[in-house]
């Protein structure tokens, strides 16, 4: 089964450019406001994409359906698809968590503090995916 990945590498490209602009101005508010969304419909799509290739990847799709998140992120570490494990995509799971409740400015200091190691996540899961699903 092929996936298509081009949501999420543009997802990853995106959240990209958004922490280099940020860089410039660390103050822009809206910039950063702009850089806590993008994080979160990139972890969004990275989360969906795992899902997809462990069931497109499993002799049982139906073991992954209904699995948990961390069950997922073990599994994705199985095979070699991530740079971390359980404990770290647990706080990114938390900073997506934290952001979607209230908006709170410290909170959105807190995970854009984390965006750089997710991104660096996120760029291995892609290249990992892609090489398991090249583009036709």
């Amino acid at each position: 089964m092929s996936l298509d990945l081009s949501p999420f590498a543009r997802a990853v490209q995106r959240l990209r450019e958004g922490w280099a602009r940020y860089q410039l101005d660390t103050t822009d508010t809206q910039i950063r406001d702009g850089l806590v969304q993008r994080f979160e419909f990139t972890f969004e799509l990275a989360h969906k994409m795992l899902k997809r290739h462990l069931e497109a990847s499993a002799a049982d799709p139906a073991e992954f359906d209904a699995a948990d998140f961390q069950y997922l992120i073990r599994s994705a570490n199985e095979q070699g698809l991530l740079r971390s494990a359980w404990p770290q995509w647990r706080l990114y799971r938390e900073m997506l968590s934290r952001t979607s409740h209230a908006y709170d400015e410290s909170v959105a200091l807190q995970v854009v503090a984390g965006i750089p190691d997710f991104l660096a996540e996120a760029e291995h899961l892609l290249a990992a995916l892609q090489v398991r699903h090249p583009a036709p």
